[in-house]
């Protein structure tokens, strides 16, 4: 019978800690736990080893979890079918010859009468095709890209109100709230609605002066809003709180109370994020580069622009905080969540008031600014060929804007 020494103590780098052998190989010691079996093991070649059924069917579980979660509705049923009408419409032959349609008739129609089908249910040839589907990036296709509202020509004649408050007022609104964020205000191709109500002066809301830097901190909350309506096509009200959260970890001002001095400095941390790890399938620089080109072009369509992206920006951060109380997570956490959420949209309202208390001439020399400076991350782009940080010769810490692990 295999001995198995337990040891107590906190972890640590001694030679003298508890070190068991991996159960694949019988030759190194173990570094890594499988998720599924705790099967211990040394390396990677291991661990595909140890049990290939085990791993799919982890990941399998992991996959019908999520979709068990997912709360159907009119909305989310009408997208789903004009998918699967999509899917099943092309009638392209693939690389092997076959049919190009990735669902059979028969599965499609069993979908479609409101059947719950698993991956067991699906015969080998609609497995391999869905498989190689998602591993080409195939399924990407098959969704309209996002207009974004603020290129319609709609945005370009945007009116409020002298106090920044909407002209005609919806009369389903609730007289107390500044910014509704019910789904029936605004479509997500549409100009979203700007505040139901008047916004109060600057000097109601602090006694201090306003910070010289909040232009500079405008920039980093506008590319965050871009960018996480660019990830989400547009649509964030089927998950507020993830919405919120990727916005969180966009934006240094609105996630870590961050304070950047300079367009350059905060233009710098949105691109670092949107190069991190956590967002490498969203297009690395290049798309960082749109993203500044979106922010240009918000900054010149002035500040009727600006208060109506910072109102949807408030309606996100409202739906999350209410989405966060049906969570299910320790009390503690979801309420230090709602505190978070709740201290975000205090900020926001009160940039809100800010931009519209602006006069007109700040926008376009703003946009100008932003300008320079995306010429000058363009050329940098282009010294260095491909952008990649830490392989370029001579660059100095200054010029670090882009991390890519």
């Amino acid at each position: 019978m295999d001995k198995v020494v337990v040891s107590e103590a906190p972890p640590s780098n001694s030679f003298s800690e508890a070190r068991l052998i991996c159960r694949v190989c019988q030759k190194q010691f173990s570094r890594y736990t499988c998720p599924r079996c705790n099967t211990r093991y040394c390396s990677l070649e291991c661990y595909k080893r140890h049990s290939l059924r085990c791993t799919e069917s982890f990941m399998r579980e992991n996959v019908m979890e999520e979709l068990h979660q997912i709360q159907s509705n009119d909305a989310t049923k009408r997208k789903m079918l004009e998918i699967l009408r999509r899917v099943h419409s092309e009638d392209d032959m693939d690389s092997d010859g076959e049919d190009g349609s990735m669902l059979s008739e028969e599965t499609t129609q069993k979908i479609l009468s409101g059947v719950q089908l698993g991956l067991e249910d699906l015969s080998p040839g609609e497995i391999k095709k869905f498989q190689r589907a998602v591993a080409n990036g195939e399924l990407s296709k098959l969704i309209e890209p996002w207009d974004p509202w603020w290129r319609k020509s709609s945005a370009a004649s945007i009116s409020l109100g002298p106090s920044g408050n909407q002209l005609v007022k919806p009369l389903d609104v609730e007289e107390n709230s500044e910014c509704s964020f019910s789904a029936s205000d605004s479509s997500s191709t549409e100009v979203p609605a700007g505040p139901e109500n008047p916004l109060p002066p600057l000097h109601q809301l602090s006694r201090t002066e306003p910070s010289p830097l909040l232009s500079v901190h405008s920039i980093d909350v506008i590319y965050s809003y871009c960018f996480t309506l660019r990830i989400y096509n547009g649509d964030w009200r089927f998950d507020p709180l993830g919405a919120a959260m990727v916005l969180l970890t966009l934006s240094s001002v609105l996630g870590s109370d961050s304070r950047p001095e300079t367009v350059s400095e905060a233009l710098a941390a949105c691109i670092e994020q949107t190069c991190s790890p956590a967002f490498r399938h969203a297009g690395g620089f290049k798309f960082g580069l749109i993203l500044i080109d979106d922010a240009i072009h918000l900054l010149s369509l002035g500040a009727n622009a600006i208060v109506c992206l910072l109102c949807d920006l408030r309606r996100l951060i409202l739906a999350g905080e209410e989405m966060l109380k049906s969570e299910k997570m320790e009390k503690a956490k979801r309420a230090e969540g709602r505190r978070k959420l709740k201290g975000v949209d205090r900020k926001i309202f009160f940039l809100m008031c800010w931009v519209h208390e602006q006069s007109e001439e700040v926008w376009p020399s703003l946009a100008g600014i932003v300008g320079v400076e995306k010429a000058s991350l363009c050329a940098l782009d282009q010294d260095r060929g491909n952008y990649n940080m830490g392989e370029g010769k001579g660059a100095s810490k200054a010029k670090v804007l882009v991390e890519e692990v």
